[in-house]
């Protein structure tokens, strides 16, 4: 048995699809594939359902996966300690990352962080917010930035970078765009443009009006600020931003801030409780990052 064959089996795993794990370990199909069935001959059971559509485990294949994550994880700790005494960092670091969300501070890090150590591997992906956080306490991911209302998420150590009140953006000589306050209710007269549930914004925006008994009609729905901006510049409906999001496009929308949303939304970065050296090095990183 070898580490190679636990980390692929783990991929499958994962992906539930052969060539999506290949994509991630960096070898052909025929590679992993023939590497599973060397297992499984090994193992004396089949570890997957090939029937289907989906690569599923077995009982046999459920019973082992726990313990071959642990086998990876052990041997990558060895690695890391023998690192840390000799003050080398190396390794692989997963990053998560909200989808549509370009921050700077971020990819600074991260650049500063490879120029110091470059044997570490880094990962980045884009996703939902409710998904990111669930990979990272799965352990899939080592780090992400995500958007969430205003608590941590459980079982997550968090730093959050902006925390910040819901607007509705609304192009000039709309009628939230006049002198009024913009409250839930007054928003709820209008179609609402904003993003998909599993998005920080979309929890802060769903749990106001829910603790208010309202149900306004999302209209439109989109992943990314620009988009939500330029479908309300396009008169489709009144969309619904953080306060920094929308200074983007002040030149051709109003921003008003919606008063009775008192829960602000975060954007934090959010980690697990196991942080080896090239994990703390990282966030050392990020805290500087997002300092200056």
């Amino acid at each position: 048995m070898e580490l190679r064959q636990l980390e692929y089996f783990v991929a499958v795993a994962e992906e539930q699809n052969f060539t999506r794990a290949a994509d991630r370990v960096h070898i052909s199909q025929s590679g992993v594939s023939a590497q599973i069935r060397r297992l499984e001959r090994e193992l004396g059971a089949e570890l997957f359902d090939r029937s289907g559509r989906a690569a599923t485990l077995t009982v046999a294949g459920k019973a082992a996966l726990e313990h071959a994550r642990a086998v990876l994880a052990a041997a990558s700790a060895v690695g890391q300690a023998v690192g840390e005494v000799t003050d080398l960092i190396r390794g692989r670091l997963a990053i998560g990352m909200v989808i549509g969300c370009t921050v700077t501070p971020l990819f600074d890090a991260l650049a500063a962080f490879h120029r110091a150590h470059p044997g570490v591997e880094i990962a980045l992906l884009e996703d939902n917010s409710d998904r990111l956080v669930r990979a990272v306490r799965a352990g899939r991911l080592d780090l992400a930035l995500v958007g969430t209302a205003a608590t941590t998420p459980d079982g997550l150590e968090a730093l959050t970078i902006i925390s910040e009140r819901l607007v509705a953006v609304v192009p000039p000589g709309h009628p939230l765009a006049g002198p009024e306050p913009v409250t839930l209710d007054a928003l709820g007269a209008h179609p609402v443009i904003c993003m998909p549930p599993g998005t920080g914004l979309r929890t802060v925006f769903d749990q106001a009006c829910a603790a208010r008994g309202l149900r306004p009609v999302i209209a439109l729905e989109a992943s990314a600020s620009d988009a939500i901006a330029d479908l309300a510049a396009r008169g489709l409906g009144a969309g619904v931003l953080s306060a920094s999001m929308a200074g983007h496009y002040r030149d051709r929308l109003t921003a008003r801030t919606i008063e009775d949303v008192e829960i602000p939304a975060l954007l934090s970065l959010v980690w697990g409780d196991g942080r080896g050296p090239a994990m703390r090095e990282l966030l050392r990183r990020c805290r500087t990052a997002f300092a200056g």
